[in-house]
């Protein structure tokens, strides 16, 4: 007679093998209250007791209803942000990169990053890549187009960080055409002037072409930043009937004559005006060379972008700036951030999720005269070799660590005081990101049809669970 041990009886009546069985899960805590930052907690076991007295809230993942796919999550790469690391010594700079853009257990991943196309509000003046010294003169065959200032600190950050991560995504987006090009001659403010609509959009596509020599790829290009904000420097008033034009009519034509696979994402504004990107979706000869609509948040309600997402179904969503003002609190900016943007974005549809500016320095320069962001705190702050992270390092990081590229979002619960977002990654992993947003510890059990695991949490800490489906 054969001797089955008993761990292949257990096994056979459960009808699963339990070489597919997970046994623990990874768990990591940021817990304002107890001053833990993103840290590996004891793994939890199948079905742990924790001894706790609290009532359960129940927390269902299902990994085969899936939903959008991510590009990925991090910030945007300003000149400024630039200057800083490259003010570092090569050796502390080289080992901050690591951190921010590695995949190894103590780096956090970042997998994703914007750019400005020219000058944002962060660099220390305005400037576009033809500027002219004739207030009145113009040039619209971009003879003296040139990539100029971001060959001195953009460019080469941005190859240092393709040498350790050659995968990260890169967005571009305009604050400003040249001042030549709109109707108040202004790096601030004004409109692109009709005229010169076809010009910018050769502008646009030097741009890439010119990145791309670099041997950096722009996988996609928002049209304007903010366009409905034109009181930055620089900035630009853009109405959804020119921005349809513009792209229906010059730089979906140009991107496709020139052999441009860079996508095309329009908006790129608050969430308090979805109709705007309705109307130049609703635009047919704009909309079959639009991917998607990208938001902000600094108005409406996260739920706007799956309002769009219903009437495109077809067209991507992302989310693509917030920032967070000097000094910072990591105590309130970590609940709100990843409860509207980390999960909030997330569970909207958004493939991307990303804050704003990548690094800040004590006094939180350059920025530019009339209308730059004097308040914006980077992910983290820089000085000299000296680098201290900030709430947004940990916001960004409880999902850059553990969601991988190609991850989709899958359903998952609302579950009363715990917003939550879970993600099934390529390798087979379920990725389960969770707030407690109420003023007392919350304890929980999440599960799938294969297995369950409990945990609890403290008010305002955020855990992120990652184990073998």
């Amino acid at each position: 007679m054969i001797k089955y041990p008993l761990f292949f009886i257990v096994c056979t009546l459960l009808f699963s093998s339990c070489k597919e069985t997970p046994h623990e899960v990874e768990f990591w805590l940021t817990d304002p209250g107890q001053n833990i930052k993103l840290e590996r907690q004891k793994p939890l076991g199948i079905q742990e007791d924790k001894n706790s007295l609290l009532p359960l809230v129940e927390i269902s993942i299902d990994p085969k209803s899936t939903f959008q796919e991510m590009d990925g999550f991090g910030f945007t790469l300003s000149q400024g942000s630039a200057k800083h690391l490259l003010g570092m010594s090569e050796s502390v700079r080289k080992a901050l990169l690591e951190e921010l853009f590695g995949i190894n257990s103590d780096q956090i991943g970042i997998s994703y990053l914007r750019l400005s196309v020219a000058a944002s509000d962060l660099n220390e003046r305005p400037f576009s890549y033809d500027d002219l010294n004739d207030s009145l003169a113009t040039d619209p065959e971009l003879k003296y187009f040139d990539l100029g200032p971001d060959r001195n600190d953009v460019i080469p950050v941005l190859k240092e960080i393709l040498s350790i991560n050659p995968n990260i995504k890169l967005m571009a987006s305009p604050w400003s055409p040249p001042a030549w090009m709109k109707d108040n001659k202004d790096t601030r403010g004004g409109s692109l002037l009709e005229k010169y609509e076809e010009v910018y959009a050769k502008y646009l596509v030097k741009y890439i072409e010119q990145m791309e020599a670099e041997g950096i790829h722009i996988d996609a290009l928002t049209i304007q930043n903010e366009p409905l904000h034109p009181g930055n420097n620089p900035s630009l008033l853009m109405l959804p009937e020119q921005q349809a034009r513009f792209i229906g009519l010059h730089l979906g034509p140009a991107f496709k004559k020139a052999g441009i696979d860079t996508k095309i994402i329009i908006y790129d504004h608050n969430a308090d005006r979805p109709d705007y990107p309705i109307t130049v979706l609703s635009d047919s000869l704009a909309n079959p060379f639009i991917d998607g609509s990208a938001f902000h948040l600094y108005g409406g309600e996260i739920g706007a972008l799956s309002e769009v997402h219903r009437e495109f179904p077809d067209k991507n969503i992302y989310f693509t700036e917030q920032w967070i003002g000097a000094p910072g609190n990591l105590s309130g900016d970590l609940s709100w951030h990843v409860e509207n943007l980390i999960i909030g974005a997330s569970g909207n549809w958004a493939k991307t999720v990303l804050e704003w500016n990548l690094t800040s320095n004590p006094t939180l320069t350059p920025y530019t005269y009339r209308g730059g962001c004097n308040r914006c705190l980077g992910a983290v702050t820089i000085d000299g070799d000296s680098v201290t992270r900030n709430p947004a390092y940990y916001i960004v990081g409880h999902a850059s660590k553990f969601v991988l590229p190609g991850s989709k979002r899958i359903e998952s619960n609302l579950a009363e005081g715990l917003p939550n977002v879970a993600f099934l990654r390529p390798d087979g992993k379920i990725v389960l990101i969770v707030l407690n947003n109420q003023e007392k510890t919350q304890a929980f059990e999440f599960s799938t049809d294969k297995t369950g695991f409990k945990s609890e949490l403290n008010s305002g800490a955020v855990g992120t669970f990652v184990w073998d489906n």
